[in-house]
């Protein structure tokens, strides 16, 4: 699924779940190595422990980060 990001440098994440377990994540836009670290802790992790250990997370002074948004889509894509 695609998720536009709302807040954040990134502008989408590219995220697949096999079930309940997250399978792969790519930001599109974001720093770079940040993203990509997110992405790789979050792979084969269960959706529902991600969504608890990233949502609420802030950027600064932004109300939002890219792992918050990382946790919305994640809602979105598990019909939450």
């Amino acid at each position: 699924m695609e998720y536009k990001t709302k807040g954040t440098c990134s502008r989408m994440i590219q995220l697949e779940l096999d079930g309940d377990t997250i399978k792969s994540v790519e930001f599109i836009g974001g720093c770079s190595g940040n993203t990509q670290g997110i992405a790789s802790l979050v792979k084969g992790m269960n959706a529902e422990e991600a969504i608890s250990r990233l949502e609420g997370i802030r950027c600064g002074f932004k109300p939002t980060s890219c792992p918050d948004q990382l946790a919305q889509a994640l809602k979105e894509a598990l019909g939450k």
